[in-house]
């Protein structure tokens, strides 16, 4: 990758790993489905302001706008409420490891769905290694907690969700401006996610804390204004495989968060299952790069 997309990854997995513990925060005082309405509505309004300043043109045809309410659904929404909604019975920490299997997922999304990104040996083993970690980072609450399994479950769904979001995104979205592939599938996702809450979080309880709203502002500004933009830039410029690689630092940025502002605990699960889970995403892609480097040699020959 060029200096500027090191600049712009880092940023982003930044962004990222610090969301999941604001959605701890302000899930501790609003429902899930409350909290995504104001973090895509706020996601919404800052891709507006970019969208008027850039002059760019909404999509006019269905069929620019097909592909945009499919990710509005299966990219933003559906993850965004399962993250939310595991978050309410497991700490942050796991939350931020957990979704670190994203690129697990994408390779096997890839596999069925691009031509050339197949599985391989050590894209095989990568896989066994992070479905070890994640055992290991439930066996804790396994036969204990059926919230907290369940609620872990739903942050693995959720990363299946966005790996197959951004293969999509990749072959569907190439010709639209980069401020339309974030703020397009916003605006969808915002109508949705608005009725949801007034049909089954009724009475809807809106937020009293300044800490939300500063929890909300951040995942709505940045979380996803900002880092959508800044995600989809990449899909588009280094792939789908590699832009998820940003879960890589998740784990770093997420437990060590969680533990130092929110005292969540430390445990050997933990530190096991995020080293087995980065791990096996640096397995899963070690033969991709040197097949990458192969192409790039052949191209000089």
């Amino acid at each position: 990758m060029k200096p500027k997309h090191w600049l712009v990854f880092l940023l982003l997995g930044a962004i990222w790993s610090s969301s999941f513990m604001w959605i701890k925060i302000a899930v501790q005082e609003i429902g899930p489905i409350t909290l995504v309405a104001f973090r895509v509505l706020f996601g919404l309004l800052f891709g507006v302001v970019v969208i008027y300043i850039q002059r760019i043109q909404w999509p006019r045809t269905r069929k620019e706008w097909t592909p945009l309410l499919i990710l509005s659904i299966a990219n933003i929404a559906i993850p965004f409420f399962l993250i939310s909604w595991g978050e309410q019975a497991i700490d942050s920490a796991v939350a931020s490891i957990l979704n670190a299997t994203t690129p697990l997922f994408t390779i096997l999304v890839a596999h069925f769905l691009l031509q050339d990104d197949k599985m391989t040996a050590p894209k095989v083993l990568g896989l066994l290694m992070g479905f070890a970690g994640v055992v290991i980072l439930m066996s804790k609450d396994i036969g204990t907690s059926l919230g907290s399994v369940l609620g872990q479950f739903a942050i693995v769904l959720a990363s299946a969700f966005y790996a197959g979001g951004a293969v999509y995104a990749r072959r569907t979205t190439q010709d639209l401006p980069g401020i339309m592939r974030s703020a397009g599938p916003l605006l969808p996702a915002t109508v949705l996610m608005w009725l949801m809450m007034f049909a089954v979080e009724s009475p809807v309880e809106f937020p009293q804390l300044g800490i939300t709203w500063i929890a909300l502002l951040f995942l709505g500004v940045l979380g996803s204004g900002l880092a959508f933009v800044m995600s989809y830039y990449l899909l588009h410029e280094i792939g789908p495989t590699r832009t998820s690689m940003v879960t890589y630092l998740f784990p770093l940025g997420g437990v060590i968060l969680g533990v130092l502002f929110l005292n969540e605990e430390l445990s050997w699960q933990l530190v096991v299952g995020a080293v087995l889970i980065v791990l096996s995403l640096v397995v899963a892609n070690m033969q991709s790069q040197k097949q990458g480097q192969s192409v790039k040699q052949i191209a000089t020959d």
